[in-house]
């Protein structure tokens, strides 16, 4: 058959795992194309912070000026320099304030949108994820990621532009000022205790970063162990649970407590290090500026400049190693963000994948085939042997048998979820791998066994299967659900919201939601995954009929325990173990007295219902 040929699986691309964080520069470069779409709002900020710096650094100049003037016994230059010099420093003062705000106000478009856009890529990027990804990774851990990359990216770029580049800019100024003025000595003296500042800064956060990273990723855990728990509310009452859910959420929290204390014991070395260090360079430049003005080489003006770099430096360089931590924080937390973006898909659109075929305009319908398909979730355990069977186009087809005989997993590979690995999976004839996604999933429509909500409103959760829905085609295909009166009852209505998960709602209106739902999609290929299993015999009677409307006219496969709701199915496959071991139609396999005969015999007398409608 055409279309059936062995593929290879997608290989996966190589991506740090979260205790081998990328280099500090790879998550920088990973960066700079988000800010650089914004370049002419970077280049004037650039521009506005230098200028800036410009005029702090004039301020003492001017300040020195001014002292100078006025030591100057002459009347000219004390009624009319000093006041120049006075206007000219206050201008300097203004203009300070104006490029730092003109610098934010250019800026501030430019972080804004690079945290949205990379907020909305990482969302995108995990929707485009396999199942396997989500079915590993704790949701609240990576929902916890993307919130600390984005507030991450946002405080580099704070820091950066408006404390470790202006401080920059700040030195070089003052170094090459005092270096073309003064005497080496005091450019010596800057660039020693620097030296001696950044590097000891350097080495100790450095060493420090190991516990800062261990608080985080146990504060993330204590994070998911508690969303997890509150989410399982009902779980941990049934089994009376509180105590050791609280135990094991302490248990993290104590080891996050330990290392949260090594953390501010490190820091309370690293800051009293940082003051030594700039108490002995603001001595050495006063002591030489004394010096000067002693010999007379130096002006009280002088003295009363260098003394206001030093304290003009003073200020940011407190602050250096709080800021050098904060960055390294910020990097620490858009790695982890930029990891989830360098996660591999598995499950990826080939370059040539087309849209799912039809045989015509007009006709919709579906022909299903499995050939000899080999599955398993773990290449150590095989899940399906060999698997081949067909369904016909507007044909129903059952499988039952016990549980784990591997009956969901057969919806999972039609989603294409998961690759199978021998085999493939055919619609129309076609390898669902050479299709897009999107199609492929626009063309099935599932009503699981576990249907789970969202935290919304009712319709909502079922205009969710087609949200350009008007309010009518709601309630006709809730209606058509047998749902419709309850949602009346309701004080809210269809605006009733349904609480996380749809914990609000039993068992069995979660599933007609479910129904209703999918009936809303229309789907040319009809799922259920013991659709009717909540629903008590009665309304699953009534159910029964709608679903079989609903399905006349498309193909279908029904995932089945109870075999009174498969009975007019055209074909029934019964498997077991991940194999098929019959098939046939009710009445072939019972005269067949096999495996679905046993089964059959074994549910009557258990009480299963008589046969009453046929299931779709």
């Amino acid at each position: 058959m055409r279309g059936v040929r062995a593929f290879a699986g997608h290989d996966r691309g190589p991506m740090a795992e979260p205790g081998q964080p990328r280099k500090d520069l790879q998550t920088l470069r990973s960066l700079l194309p988000y800010l650089w779409a914004y370049r002419g709002r970077v280049v004037l900020a650039v521009l506005c912070l230098v200028l800036g710096k410009v005029a702090v650094v004039g301020v003492p100049i001017l300040l020195k000026h001014i002292v100078d003037a006025l030591t100057v016994p002459a009347a000219l230059q004390v009624a009319v320099v000093p006041v120049a010099l006075v206007v000219a420093y206050g201008a300097l003062r203004l203009a300070t304030s104006l490029f730092t705000e003109m610098r934010e106000f250019f800026f501030a478009k430019v972080t804004q949108s690079a945290v949205r856009t990379l907020a909305l890529k990482t969302f995108r990027h995990l929707h485009e994820l396999s199942l396997r990804f989500h079915l590993e990774r704790r949701t609240g851990a990576v929902t916890r990621e993307i919130d600390h990359g984005m507030r991450g990216i946002a405080s580099l770029v704070s820091y950066t532009l408006y404390s470790i580049l202006p401080t920059l800019v700040e030195i070089s100024l003052v170094f090459g000022y005092l270096l073309t003025h003064y005497e080496i000595w005091f450019a010596g003296i800057v660039a020693i205790s620097l030296s001696l500042y950044i590097a000891f800064t350097l080495v100790v956060t450095n060493w420090r970063t190991r516990y800062r990273r261990q608080v985080n990723e146990l504060d993330a855990k204590a994070s998911s162990n508690a969303v997890d728990s509150l989410l399982n509310y009902e779980t941990v009452k049934y089994f009376n649970n509180e105590e050791f859910e609280a135990r094991r959420y302490d248990a993290t929290l104590s080891q996050q407590e330990r290392a949260a204390l090594r953390v501010q014991r490190s820091l309370n070395f690293l800051n009293g290090g940082q003051q030594a260090i700039i108490a002995v360079g603001l001595t050495g430049m006063l002591w030489r500026a004394a010096l000067g003005v002693h010999s007379g080489a130096m002006s009280i003006g002088d003295l009363v400049l260098v003394n206001a770099f030093m304290l003009q430096l003073y200020v940011p360089l407190n602050f250096l190693g709080v800021i050098y931590r904060e960055i390294r924080q910020s990097l620490t937390d858009m790695d982890r963000m930029f990891r989830l973006l360098l996660q591999d898909h598995e499950i990826a659109d080939r370059p040539d994948a087309h849209p799912l075929l039809f045989p015509s305009s007009g006709d919709r319908s579906v022909e299903v085939r499995f050939a000899h398909v080999e599955f398993g979730y773990d290449s150590r355990r095989r899940i399906l042997h060999g698997v081949d069977f067909t369904i016909p186009p507007r044909t129903t087809c059952a499988v039952v048998g016990a549980t784990g005989a591997g009956k969901s997993t057969l919806a999972r590979l039609l989603f294409r979820f998961y690759d199978v690995q021998g085999g493939a999976v055919l619609l129309n004839g076609q390898d669902i791998r050479e299709l897009t996604q999107h199609s492929l999933r626009a063309a099935i429509g599932i009503v699981p066994q576990d249907t789970v909500l969202f935290n919304e409103s009712i319709e909502y959760n079922i205009a969710y299967g087609r949200p350009v829905a008007t309010h009518d085609q709601v309630v006709a295909v809730a209606r058509a659900a047998h749902i419709h009166e309850f949602i009346q009852s309701l004080p809210d209505g269809y605006r009733t919201t349904v609480g996380e998960r749809g914990l609000k709602l039993s068992g069995g209106e979660k599933q007609r939601v479910a129904i209703a739902r999918t009936l809303l999609k229309d789907p040319a290929l009809m799922i259920f995954d013991e659709a009717t299993s909540a629903l008590d015999t009665r309304t699953e009677i009534a159910i029964q009929d709608e679903l079989n409307a609903a399905s006349a006219q498309r193909t279908t496969l029904v995932i089945a325990h109870r075999l009174s709701t498969v009975v007019a199915a055209d074909q029934i496959l019964v498997m077991d173990h991940g194999r098929i071991v019959e098939s046939g139609d009710h009445a072939a396999l019972l005269a067949h007295g096999g495996a679905y005969a046993r089964m059959w015999s074994l549910q009557q007398h258990e009480g299963e219902p008589e046969p009453g409608l046929a299931a779709a």
